[in-house]
């Protein structure tokens, strides 16, 4: 009667512990379950999370990407711009109170150059007033790339002294030009590389959830049935103890 009673218990344990995985939904709740189906999920799981970190990353590298691009298009206009008044001023027919009133436009567009470069930030990292790279982990491993910063101050473009009103090159705003576009160009590559980093990352920790999954998740419906199974049997074995016991 000692082992009935054990053994009920035991079954008792069991069905609950099924209760508690079809709960979850998860096969694997503790070591005891399976030692090293645990170990490996921990690990899978680890992965996973790194590689959705790392498309975080990316994808902030992203954003500062298009701040950058947002500001450095705006510099184009300027120069742009510039470019236009310098080919004005350029007329012979133009007189010194002429060129002068060029120059006032020109020294406002030089001005907003100058704050966009200043105060162009991302995250409170200045983007745009000095050369430097930028690095973020984009996997699991913790492996990074680097996003660079552009210097587009009035000086690095060159054009801090550029006046109208005396000898001037048209050809000093068109080498100004040629550094903006060139910088949009490599952060337009940059943002096409990370693009490619995020889609790699979502298939990889697609698959890892997927063999995770395949580990540490729970056949539902099999253990619904065996669950009607086990409490099929604990019933039948608490009627022929019952049974048992009145005979007795």
């Amino acid at each position: 009667m000692a082992m009935s009673g054990i053994s009920g218990i035991s079954n008792s344990y069991s069905s609950y512990s099924m209760y508690g995985k079809i709960a979850s939904g998860l096969r694997i709740q503790s070591s005891a379950d399976d030692a090293a189906g645990l170990a490996i999920s921990e690990k899978l799981t680890s992965q996973e999370n790194g590689l959705n970190k790392g498309t975080q990353n990316a994808q902030s590298g992203q954003d500062l990407l298009n701040v950058s691009d947002g500001a450095l298009g705006s510099i184009t206009d300027n120069l742009q711009r510039i470019r236009e008044l310098a080919v004005q001023a350029s007329n012979g027919l133009l007189t010194d109170s002429d060129k002068k009133d060029i120059q006032a436009e020109v020294d406002q567009l030089k001005q907003g150059i100058g704050d966009i470069a200043d105060q162009t930030t991302f995250n409170t990292k200045p983007l745009l007033n000095g050369d430097s790279s930028l690095y973020m982990a984009t996997d699991s491993n913790g492996n990074s790339v680097s996003v660079n910063t552009t210097n587009a101050t009035l000086s690095s473009l060159g054009i801090e002294d550029f006046d109208v009103t005396g000898n001037f090159s048209i050809d000093t705003i068109d080498k100004a030009l040629d550094k903006v576009t060139t910088a949009r160009a490599k952060g337009g590559a940059q943002y096409n590389a990370l693009s490619s980093t995020i889609s790699y990352n979502n298939y990889a920790a697609q698959n890892t959830a997927a063999s995770n999954s395949r580990i540490e998740d729970l056949d539902i419906p099999k253990a619904l049935t065996d669950l009607t199974k086990q409490n099929l049997l604990n019933t039948y074995k608490i009627f022929m103890q019952k049974s048992a016991n009145a005979a007795a």
